[in-house]
């Protein structure tokens, strides 16, 4: 089964440099894909487009943040067995990220968001911005963040989601417990909605660099339920 990785918002393959060695390592064929960021239709063609030109196995896709939405649709794949959603927007049919949030007061990394000349989002990654959202996030995984970080379309969490590929594959939730970026109530909603394992982790929104060895563990569990 291969393992194929995909970014959040403003994220780049980095997000997965600490995860994907560790999968690696338990036997699995693993990949990080890079999506434009243009729109969500954009990114969801762009994974689907990598597994149909880069594997015939069967695929579980593991999605962080934002790209919990782009394996949202592109999991309807028919080599798509089964999804990861480690702190990660799932939307249901018809609803787009901005929809969800709505729902819910502000998360703190609100206050640190800030807007490109075509409404282009990107985080303000100030000593402000690290003491609170990504307090965890060690220094020198900082300096790697910052230099590879890029602006997203506001397109990305305008456009809405086709029907879930959560509703017809197993999925399984890893929550940030101390989550700024992602609120851990609209985690928990979103968990519940899909119906699947749901675990906690400790710590900020960066899990897949705070905590590799648990998104890994979960990889390795839900590669194992679906083989």
């Amino acid at each position: 089964m291969e393992i194929v990785l995909v970014h959040g918002a403003g994220g780049t393959p980095t997000t997965w440099t600490l995860v994907l060695p560790m999968v690696d390592e338990r036997g699995h064929a693993v990949t990080a894909v890079t999506n434009p960021m243009t729109s969500l239709e954009d990114d969801i063609a762009t994974t689907t487009a990598w597994i149909d030109e880069n594997t015939t196995e069967d695929v579980l896709l593991v999605g962080h943040s934002y790209g919990g939405a782009v394996i949202t649709g592109a999991g309807h794949h028919p080599r798509v067995k089964g999804l990861v959603y480690v702190a990660a927007w799932a939307p249901d049919e018809g609803e787009s990220i901005q929809d969800i949030l709505v729902n819910y007061p502000e998360a703190p990394v609100s206050k640190h968001m800030g807007r490109g000349p075509n409404g282009e989002w990107f985080s303000q990654r100030t000593p402000e911005y690290y003491a609170e959202i990504a307090w965890d996030l060690p220094e020198e995984r900082r300096t790697v963040w910052d230099g590879e970080s890029r602006k997203s379309s506001n397109l990305i969490f305008e456009q809405k989601s086709a029907s879930p590929a959560w509703r017809a594959k197993p999925a399984w939730y890893l929550v940030a417990a101390q989550d700024k970026t992602l609120r851990v109530d609209t985690q928990r909603d979103m968990a519940a909605r899909i119906g699947g394992p749901t675990y906690d982790v400790d710590g900020s929104h960066f899990v897949p660099q705070v905590s590799p060895g648990r998104v890994a563990d979960l990889i390795d569990e839900a590669a194992e339920a679906l083989s």
